[in-house]
């Protein structure tokens, strides 16, 4: 934009078509955690055996992941405009299908189908940042758009609750309904950006999209199956080699053709290569902390979903307060300053967390979630004009697909390995603390709430079944939650990197210099010629 558009104000329609952009995101990031709290409801009246309930998020993920790298090519073809609220639209009847599905396979059908669509509304929004607003307001823009984004994994699991405990497991996929049909047609009047370009489908490498399709499946499959089947077994197999062979394949593709599926080019920009990084840390350390603390409340502490909402809520909250500030003092202070507070205030989040008890509850987890909230705009409006500012239009949506694709990845990645330590290491926790009670140790007692004064420090003799019966799921909350803690303490640890990356950033990247060789195309690497 040119100095004298970047004075002129934005017209309210404009503002107010972002804004359901907005909630169209949050609908479709809303939707990865709604359903959690109602696992037992749905597979109770679906006849779902509980180890195939996990497919019903699974599926989703799967296709969202597939569906982001679309966005940048759907974006180009369609516009914006119709990308959103056609996607809306879709994600909408898609929802309705969830809800009146009879059985196990019509409802993954439909949660697939929403889960595609999805994946094309959360890119969509921050490439509009860049293109409905002159640069003065895209600090504002991100903002609001980070705000719904972030706010969305941490209201999921109470809503979901709310609505199952309130209703039926049905009102969770039919609460979409109505706001999908208003703000889909929203966005189809009020959002005016670009033409479309059918002539962009024979630009298309189908090949390149199956390649990606099957590495983003099978890295999502291999992440979510392979630990429950201790990483052995003929699909293990299969998707340990389809999955690092579709990788490379699909790089190749894009590193040697002229107009590439993905601009995998553009990561040779070096302001652009750290975004994504640090875009995928968070990720982690968001879903990671999205996933473990409604465990902890549930099966440690057996709150209910609506109790376990209520005490979630206290980041969201410290998110939208922190908003406004982390806007003001974008101006005043320094992008790598900004983003080195946001991580170290979300690392440190992650890391009081890790010591909690059989007894921790809302006051003990109280100052946690006030890091890891405040923590979180500091990391999402640097990061988000590191990776998305300069870029010319037609590759913004690109880029911000891209950038995007790194927080899911990241996300997908950091819920594996945390799930990984708490099935792998919860027995083994149960294990050492039976063997350190026979022991007679009074510090193992106290871990599992015991009476201390049973315990004198020497060996105890035999214990009778009534005593086992009564002392066994003690042991084994306990032991869930030292498994809980190693799993916070690794998400902690993830973070450490991220430091170091901030460091290697020098004020430069942040430049309008650096920004204008994007524009100019001088960033990215030259191409290679196909193989």
């Amino acid at each position: 934009m040119t100095s004298e558009q970047d004075e002129q104000p934005v017209h309210f329609l404009t503002w107010l078509g972002f804004i359901a952009m907005c909630i169209g995101m949050f609908m479709a990031i809303l939707d990865i955690q709604v359903v959690a709290s109602s696992f037992p409801n749905i597979g109770a009246a679906l006849h779902i055996s509980q180890d195939r309930l996990s497919w019903i998020q699974t599926c989703y993920l799967i296709a969202e992941i597939i569906g982001i790298p679309l966005t940048g090519f759907m974006t180009r073809v369609l516009t914006v405009r119709w990308l959103f609220a056609g996607a809306t639209f879709a994600f909408t009847l898609a929802s309705i299908g969830c809800a009146m599905s009879s059985n196990f396979a019509e409802l993954v059908t439909f949660r697939t189908i929403q889960g595609f669509f999805g994946g094309a509304l959360i890119p969509a929004v921050f490439t509009t940042i860049f293109e409905l607003f002159p640069r003065r307001l895209h600090t504002v823009a991100t903002v609001v758009a980070g705000t719904f984004a972030m706010v969305a994994p941490t209201v999921g699991p109470a809503f979901g609750g709310f609505l199952t405990e309130t209703y039926s497991w049905h009102a969770i996929f039919l609460v979409n309904v109505i706001p999908g049909v208003i703000f889909g047609t929203l966005v189809a009047l009020l959002v005016r950006v670009g033409k479309p370009d059918w002539r962009a489908i024979a630009d298309i490498d189908f090949l390149t999209i199956v390649l990606t399709a099957i590495f983003l499946a099978s890295l999502e499959l291999m992440l979510k199956e392979a630990p429950r089947r201790h990483w052995s077994g003929g699909f293990v197999d299969t998707l340990l080699v389809a999955c690092p062979i579709s990788f490379a394949l699909a790089v190749q593709q894009c590193l040697s053709r002229s107009k590439p599926f993905l601009e995998l080019r553009r990561l040779g920009d070096r302001g652009f290569a750290t975004a994504c990084f640090l875009s995928f840390i968070l990720g982690m350390g968001v879903y990671g902390s999205v996933y473990l603390l409604p465990l902890f409340l549930g099966f440690v502490r057996r709150h209910t979903a609506l109790e376990i909402g209520e005490i979630m809520i206290v980041a969201g909250v410290a998110q939208v307060i922190s908003a406004p500030i982390a806007a003001m003092l974008e101006a005043r202070v320094s992008g790598k300053a900004m983003m080195a507070l946001g991580y170290i205030l979300f690392g440190a989040g992650l890391a009081a967390d890790g010591f909690c008890t059989i007894h921790t509850d809302l006051m003990g987890l109280f100052l946690p979630q006030i890091l890891r909230g405040a923590g979180i705009m500091f990391c999402i409006i640097p990061s988000t004009r590191l990776a998305m500012e300069g870029w010319p239009r037609r590759e913004g949506s690109d880029a911000s697909a891209q950038f995007n694709l790194m927080r899911n990845l990241g996300g997908a990645i950091g819920i594996a390995l945390v799930d990984t330590i708490v099935e792998q290491r919860t027995s083994a926790h149960a294990d050492h603390l039976i063997s350190r009670l026979q022991s007679g140790d009074i510090d193992a007692a106290r871990l599992v709430g015991l009476p201390t004064a049973l315990f004198h420090g020497h060996a105890m003799g035999p214990v009778g079944e009534t005593m086992k019966a009564m002392i066994g799921p003690m042991v084994q909350r306990a032991a869930l939650t030292q498994s809980l803690n190693e799993g916070w303490f690794l998400l902690a640890a993830l973070f450490v990197p991220s430091l170091i990356a901030i460091a290697l950033v020098s004020r430069r990247d942040f430049s309008a210099e650096a920004y204008s060789a994007r524009g100019k195309g001088t960033a990215l690497l030259p191409a290679r010629s196909p193989l």
